[in-house]
């Protein structure tokens, strides 16, 4: 057990969207829960609201594409809390020139640095550690697009997404043996931030017909619940309304 019979979570990207409300989701089923990202005032929100609702939370504002730097954040968890059960990596980010027309070096690097390195770098990162517990979870939150290729994601986000998917399953291969199980999350369409970012951002109607934040946070909760002797190898999620089997011209684009 953790000091004071807690579980330890650590959520990167957990100041908004899909991190926000799966830090929140775990706090809820009684996790301690750390939120990493890059913007500690929107850090901080998040903890507060999880302290005033009952729970456990604590911040440490991170840049996951700095391989160094995610390391000194898991050695400051591993020294206040013993242990990290379950690691969380959902920072990711796309750029709006995403097409092989527009698409620029400068962009495609950010995307691998953030989108593939940083979760590399995570994993890396808790590994000793919960191979020392013999027991340790890890969900890598992917996309629809780690799975589907279609033309609006663009080829950057589209080649990393499916390259967490082949992270995840290789782990499993490897670490099954301690005690380890990851499990790649993979959805469509999510009302978050980044959709700010899309070249063509979707009305408020279609968005009300995504996926919600908090969909992504229960089946984060979820996975996370489940008995060590229970690897999720994948769980691949969409909105009923699936604007990528209807191709309308907003999926296009």
């Amino acid at each position: 057990m953790t000091k004071g019979g807690k579980r330890v979570a650590w959520v990167t990207g957990g100041g908004s969207g899909i991190g926000e409300a799966g830090a929140e989701a775990l706090a809820a089923d009684g996790w301690t829960v750390v939120v990493s990202g890059r913007r500690k005032q929107a850090l901080d929100s998040v903890v507060a609201k999880i302290t005033k609702a009952g729970g456990a939370a604590e911040a440490i504002p991170l840049d996951v594409s700095i391989a160094a730097d995610v390391q000194k954040a898991a050695d400051r968890i591993l020294s206040r809390h013993g242990r990290i059960d379950l690691l969380v990596n959902s920072a990711g980010v796309n750029v709006p020139k995403r097409s092989w027309n527009e698409m620029e070096l400068e962009g495609w690097n950010k995307l691998v640095e953030i989108n593939l390195n940083g979760v590399l770098y995570c994993m890396r990162a808790v590994l000793p550690a919960m191979r020392r517990q013999q027991d340790g979870s890890i969900i890598n939150v992917s996309s629809w697009a780690g799975r589907h290729v279609s033309k609006m994601p663009g080829p950057a986000y589209t080649t990393t997404k499916h390259a967490v998917l082949a992270l995840t399953h290789s782990f499993n291969m490897d670490e099954c043996v301690n005690g380890l199980r990851a499990c790649c999350l993979m959805p469509g369409e999510v009302a978050t931030p980044i959709l700010e970012l899309r070249p063509v951002v979707p009305s408020k109607e279609e968005q009300a017909r995504m996926l919600q934040s908090e969909d992504l946070g229960r089946t984060i909760a979820f996975i996370a619940s489940m008995p060590a002797r229970v690897c999720i190898n994948e769980v691949l999620i969409s909105p009923t309304h699936n604007r990528g089997f209807i191709q309308t011209p907003q999926s296009r684009d």
